[in-house]
């Protein structure tokens, strides 16, 4: 979904220049630079990098720790009316995840061509046949 707004379009990129600083961080421990936030009424109330080497655990994405992270914020399971926003499209894994927690919005700074389950390989986020749709 494309958004024509210009004051949208700048919250965005305020945003994305976040989680790029984030994804900077990762890069810099030695892991594959993904940096992701959760936005709720404009303010952040979760982030994460990639630390899937520094912790030995294949699920501990950027996107999965800014998720628990939120969660913990806003003491729900659940992130209605929350946004993602990700350096990177999320896997197959981490889209489930965004559909379990009923995230209303993922924005994504490029796409995944090997791994995206955002519509680069997969669209979970969009499937009609789960429950929640992003």
């Amino acid at each position: 979904m494309k958004e024509n707004n210009p004051v949208l379009w700048n919250t965005h990129q305020q945003f994305m220049a976040k989680a790029l600083m984030l994804a900077e961080e990762a890069a810099i421990n030695g892991e594959i630079p993904v940096g992701a936030i959760v936005v709720k009424d404009n303010i952040i109330i979760g982030k994460g990098y990639n630390q899937v080497e520094r912790l030995k655990d294949a699920t501990v994405h950027a996107e999965m720790i800014a998720m628990s992270a939120a969660s913990e914020s806003l003491q729900n399971k659940y992130l209605k009316g929350c946004t993602l926003y990700v350096t990177l499209e999320p896997c197959s894994m981490c889209s489930g995840a965004l559909v379990w927690s009923k995230l209303d919005r993922v924005v994504f700074g490029a796409t995944d061509a090997k791994a995206g389950g955002c519509g680069s390989i997969f669209n979970i986020c969009e499937n009609n046949r789960l429950k929640h749709k992003i």
